[in-house]
């Protein structure tokens, strides 16, 4: 009954305020439900882009940490490189005279390296080709220089592992980005909702303005009658008069509104200005009781805020690895195993090839450091504490902010089904009170009183209704899940 009423005034304002905003070209009207408004806001709205924007680069940064631990295949090649000068060269007799030449080099090296994240080394595997030209005057020069395999590796040996803590670190990341994006939907739709209840508060507001108008004049107009036949004293014929002022006032105020509102509404859905909008009164019920503990245990399962406080705790601890491991003994070991030959020509220059080994071992060990390590160890150490109490603190605020949100919402739809029988019963009481004076068995102060109550219980219920709503979706952004239908709110990130 509630909805019907609201509806066909709605339709009535519409039409009303079709001649005050229609341009001089009849516009398309366009009748949007609020599911519509919010889907229209999750796909082209600037925050939906900008949140797209943001998970894909998560996704690119997530994809290019995979492929970092995959084998890299690379090339590097000089072709070619000439240098040509004037310089000294010894003669057999030990004397030395200066000539001019010119060389000419070109090499190409294949390399395949592999990380091994578990120990933080890497491992190597390449083969090389050089070829030298020496251009002097009436003798020219070819060497070749090949180097079929190479075979190494290189570890650190009681040092920092940054690969340990980037495995542990980034799935957490990426797993956080794309909660973020499901959370970033969900405020864009809450977002959605409210510029959806602003515009349709403002088209209502027109409504009742207009009524109230035409109502103040009809009764002015029978007010002037009375008055001429001596029935009402002056003042309260100028108190009617006042009344209509005060309608025409409020009437184009409501009007300067829902310009605004209007302009937001399509500045943030990117509707094209030259349709006309009209909104339809949402109508359905989510008649849902939520329970606290199963809101709670959704929230922390879902919600990225629980990932990045884990993360923010890991990294703490990195840190303080790192800070430890730069104070104790560290050594570096790398090793190498292969095989090289040199020809004047390139069919013999992968002929009998000799072997080549390299192993080198650094160590660097901290003597004195006048507490510079240790410092930065207690720094880190503090900063870990730090973190874990802001952590704890978080976890509590995150719960209370979780419990309240519940409590609030299992009261709205009492408040909203108090607030929609308040609201039809000062409208009858407005319509009995405004009988009652035109036969004159009220004056003007109680019709006033009337009118004034009207217009707050419908204010007061579509304040309610706003609040409905914005509840329902205020819900499913702190926990990510649908009460509705009982399911955790999940994308296809696969279509991003």
């Amino acid at each position: 009954m509630k909805q019907s009423i609201l509806s066909a005034l709605f339709t009535a304002a519409i039409l009303t305020f079709t001649g005050f905003s229609s341009p001089a070209q009849e516009p398309v009207n366009r009748y949007l439900t609020l599911n519509e408004v919010i889907t229209i806001a999750r796909e082209q709205s600037p925050d939906a882009m900008a949140a797209r924007h943001r998970y894909r680069g998560s996704y690119w940064q997530h994809r290019s940490f995979q492929a970092g631990y995959l084998p890299g295949l690379r090339l590097d090649a000089t072709l070619p490189n000439l240098n040509r000068n004037i310089s000294a060269i010894t003669l057999p007799d030990g004397s030395d005279v200066y000539v001019r030449r010119s060389l000419a080099s070109s090499s190409a090296n294949l390399s395949l390296s592999q990380r091994v994240g578990l120990t933080g080394g890497q491992i190597f595997m390449n083969t090389g080709l050089e070829r030298i030209d020496l251009i002097r005057e009436g003798d020219n020069v070819t060497s070749y220089l090949s180097t079929p395999v190479n075979i190494g590796f290189s570890q650190p040996i009681f040092s920092f592992n940054p690969y340990k803590w980037e495995r542990k670190i980034e799935p957490l990341r990426f797993q956080e980005a794309r909660k973020r994006y499901v959370e970033d939907l969900e405020s864009i739709s809450l977002r959605a909702n409210n510029l959806f209840f602003d515009l349709l508060l403002a088209q209502i507001n027109i409504e009742i303005n207009t009524l109230n108008l035409n109502n103040n004049d009809t009764l002015y107009q029978i007010s002037k009658g009375r008055y001429s036949l001596g029935r009402i004293a002056e003042n309260e014929l100028l108190q009617m008069e006042l009344n209509v002022l005060n309608s025409e006032a409020q009437l184009e105020q409501s009007r300067i509104d829902y310009e605004a509102a209007l302009f937001r509404f399509r500045s943030y859905l990117g509707i094209d200005n030259v349709e006309s909008i009209s909104l339809v009164i949402p109508q359905e019920r989510h008649e849902m009781f939520i329970e606290v503990e199963t809101a709670l245990a959704q929230a922390r399962e879902n919600r990225s805020d629980i990932l990045a406080l884990e993360r923010n705790m890991i990294e703490a601890e990195s840190e303080v690895s790192r800070a430890r491991s730069e104070t104790r003994f560290n050594a570096n070991l790398f090793a190498v195993y292969g095989l090289t030959q040199t020809a004047d020509k390139f069919s013999d220059v992968y002929v009998d090839p000799l072997d080549q080994q390299t192993l080198r071992v650094g160590v660097q060990i901290p003597i004195v450091d006048w507490g510079v390590g240790r410092g930065r160890v207690r720094m880190a150490e503090s900063n870990r504490e730090l973190i874990h109490t802001n952590v704890q603190q978080a976890l509590i605020d995150f719960e209370q902010e979780v419990f309240l949100r519940v409590m609030e919402f299992n009261m709205l739809e009492r408040q909203l089904m108090i607030a929609g029988k308040a609201d039809t019963i000062a409208e009858k009481r407005y319509e009995v009170s405004r009988q009652r004076y035109l036969i004159g068995r009220i004056d003007i102060l109680e019709l006033n009183i009337a009118l004034e109550e009207k217009d707050r219980a419908k204010q007061r219920y579509l304040s309610a209704l706003r609040n409905y709503w914005r509840g329902y979706y205020e819900m499913r952004r702190i926990t990510l899940y649908d009460f509705r239908d009982d399911r955790p709110i999940t994308l296809r990130f696969d279509e991003i």
